[in-house]
């Protein structure tokens, strides 16, 4: 599986309230439960924000956290498990800047609301690890339901896994999870050199960004994320590329992830879900050695009109006969970006109709192989959109001249 690159080096905020937190029980470890300073571990208490569970699970190759914790053993990880997500957490405390406040604000006055046995203050200035990974888990579970929303699907569509699937109706995957057996695992590192160790001790990888892998013994798409490189100290860069990277794994998993599907829709919908939390930060899939940042433009819509002004853009069917990520160039991510745009505003329900359309496609022995992928998504171009690729690439450059300003 291809990997992002962007991180940035963690760095520690010390003297502060949240550092300085006493242990309720010095005997045990500092990420056991009993030493969460909201809840103690209390299993009521965490149900209302959809937690159940703050270790013991399996993860990655390992049948316990514990196993990861003593791997890591420099790090302190907090454990959640959440209705679809199994999530380690090894980030410190986070000062809030001025400019995310209100924002913060808001997620943890939502929070505060469902969680009142808790006594939270929504304008705290300095999170904690345990709040701060709370907050992570809030937000993967909100994720998850958007892209639900635009898939058209609850977890009722799926399979429990426990059995065959049905041979006679629309495939749906193997599993409960979008389609795949195993919940969808996420780490986040506080370093750079202590990533390169996870994923090479685990998966044999060599890499210096984040990762994407596809854990095939357990059916779980795993995701880790380290903060050394880039803007990711900044807890609203963490978050967009959180939503960036899991944006793909979970169409990666819709109706199970058995190949792959077009770059450009994959690639197209990660930056328009990321720029919804900021337009500010963004990140980029390419391929190994690539240079991790392409633009720190946070307006997209002047450079993606300037192509379609010049005749620069590229077309859908030269998008289809992309097959890596590594083929995108800058010009390219801005036209995956505005594509999707375009359909999210001026048709909507044809990004998940699409994705509904060339996922899950089966041979005559219903194994899902992608078989007629191609063909699959000209035709739902024509059903959804009345369009060929041409009248497509028509019909959006001159919604772009028509919306996006120039400046």
């Amino acid at each position: 599986m291809r990997f992002l690159c962007l991180a940035i080096l963690v760095a520690l905020v010390a003297q502060t309230p949240a550092a300085a937190q006493k242990l309720r029980d010095k005997s045990k470890p500092r990420n056991h439960p009993i030493n969460c300073p909201h809840t103690a571990g209390d299993p009521e208490l965490l149900a209302r924000i959809g937690v159940l569970s703050l270790g013991g699970f399996d993860f990655a190759t390992e049948e316990t956290t514990q196993a990861v914790d003593a791997f890591l053993a420099v790090n302190d990880v907090k454990w959640v498990e959440t209705a679809h997500y199994k999530i380690g957490f090894a980030l410190g405390p986070y000062r809030v800047t001025p400019k995310e406040r209100l924002a913060l604000r808001a997620e943890l006055t939502r929070l505060a609301e469902i969680w009142p046995e808790v006594s939270l203050n929504p304008k705290m200035k300095v999170i904690d690890p345990w709040l701060r990974v709370y907050l992570f888990a809030m937000r993967a579970e909100e994720h998850y339901r958007e892209v639900q929303e635009i898939l058209g699907v609850t977890d009722e569509d799926f399979p429990d896994g426990s059995k065959p699937w049905d041979t006679t109706g629309t495939y749906m995957g193997i599993g409960p999870y979008l389609g795949e057996k195993g919940k969808y695992e996420v780490l986040f590192l506080p370093s750079k050199a202590g990533s390169e160790s996870y994923l090479r001790h685990y998966f044999g990888l060599r890499t210096k960004y984040s990762q994407r892998w596809n854990i095939i013994d357990k059916d779980a798409l795993h995701l880790v994320i380290h903060i050394g490189q880039g803007s990711l100290k900044v807890d609203t860069a963490l978050h967009g590329h959180f939503v960036f990277n899991q944006t793909q794994q979970l169409l990666d998993g819709f109706r199970h992830y058995s190949y792959e599907i077009p770059v450009w829709i994959k690639e197209g919908l990660a930056h328009w879900m990321e720029r919804r939390v900021s337009p500010e930060y963004n990140s980029f899939d390419s391929s190994e050695g690539a240079v991790p940042q392409m633009t720190k433009k946070d307006n997209w819509e002047p450079p993606t009109r300037r192509l379609v002004q010049q005749g620069k853009a590229i077309s859908m069917a030269r998008l289809m006969a992309m097959s890596d990520y590594a083929e995108l160039t800058l010009p390219h991510h801005y036209t995956t970006w505005s594509m999707v745009d375009y359909l999210m505003r001026e048709h909507p329900g044809a990004v998940g109709g699409i994705l509904c359309a060339i996922k899950g496609l089966v041979n005559e022995q219903f194994i899902d192989d992608g078989s007629g992928l191609e063909d699959a998504h000209r035709q739902t171009f024509k059903e959804l959109l009345g369009m060929t690729y041409a009248q497509f690439d028509r019909a959006w450059a001159e919604w772009v001249l028509t919306v996006y300003s120039n400046k």
